[in-house]
């Protein structure tokens, strides 16, 4: 859902169910039917999902396969370019923030623990999944808490960990996106550890950008995944961006990291922005 409300500070995203311009209807029986088997292959693969939190030897080959796997199920395509430095141990991954895709898309380049919202996963088989794939959680309406998810995060890049985190603390179309919060960076300060700004884009075959994923404003997160297996196909761009050394100022190493990410600003038809915040699947 929307997330907690009566709280200014919290990150807020000008895109609502207007940016998607897909109203989901009725449908060729060749659609449905790929829909159908869509669906199947995720949930014969949903038992794996444990996998990505086992920090076994050559486990991250593992995760890397089974995320790429489960963006294929969905009728996903990625391509990559640039090349993670991969013998890096200890890494803070920064990224934009569309989609629950992202998490897979991810995973399927850099796989780590997420800073997640703790009000996800707060269900016994939810939190089941929280403690299995190490999520570290986030109280979103608490800002005197911020600083022990700071914490947790410097400890686990000081082990050797990959962490990755959201830092515009929200979900955004994908066509427009917010501002990268300050906290998180102050982690890999504390820790001495890099950055890596990963630029994540979803388009049609076309190669034009595609707001189907998204998932912001009152929509479901049924709805979403209809959108995305309802699509012939869907394709994300992943590019990897240079390292970022932390350096010793949080604002400076967001404001790095951000530029890097962010393509140039533009609009595609049917985009029509609103005012409600996004749902911050992983802050």
């Amino acid at each position: 859902m929307n997330g907690p409300a009566g709280h200014s500070w919290l990150p807020r995203a000008s895109c609502d169910l207007g940016c998607v311009g897909d109203v989901l209807g009725s449908e060729r029986f060749s659609v449905r039917l790929r829909m159908a088997l869509r669906i199947a292959m995720v949930l014969v693969l949903a038992p794996g999902l444990p996998l990505l939190g086992v920090p076994l030897p050559g486990s991250t080959h593992i995760q890397r396969a089974y995320c790429r796997l489960v963006l294929r199920s969905l009728g996903v395509r990625i391509t990559v370019s640039g090349n993670p430095i991969r013998n890096i141990r200890g890494v803070l991954v920064v990224s934009r923030h569309v989609s629950w895709l992202d998490v897979f898309a991810i995973g399927a380049v850099l796989p780590g623990s997420f800073v997640a919202r703790a009000d996800m996963f707060t269900g016994p088989a939810t939190g089941i999944v929280a403690r299995v794939l190490k999520i570290i959680p986030i109280e979103r309406t608490s800002l005197r808490r911020l600083p022990e998810v700071v914490d947790a995060v410097a400890r686990r890049l000081r082990a050797g960990q990959t962490v990755v985190a959201f830092p515009e603390g929200t979900t955004w179309c994908g066509v427009v996106s917010g501002s990268f919060y300050p906290a998180m960076f102050q982690a890999a300060i504390d820790a001495g550890r890099p950055v890596q700004p990963l630029r994540l884009s979803y388009h049609h075959v076309d190669g034009s950008l595609s707001t189907a994923p998204a998932y912001v404003g009152r929509d479901t997160l049924l709805r979403s995944v209809c959108r995305v297996v309802r699509a012939r196909r869907t394709l994300v761009r992943l590019q990897v961006e240079s390292l970022q050394l932390p350096g010793d100022d949080r604002r400076l190493l967001a404001r790095r990291c951000q530029s890097a990410v962010r393509p140039g600003s533009s609009r595609i038809p049917g985009h029509h922005p609103g005012h409600a915040p996004g749902h911050a699947l992983i802050s």
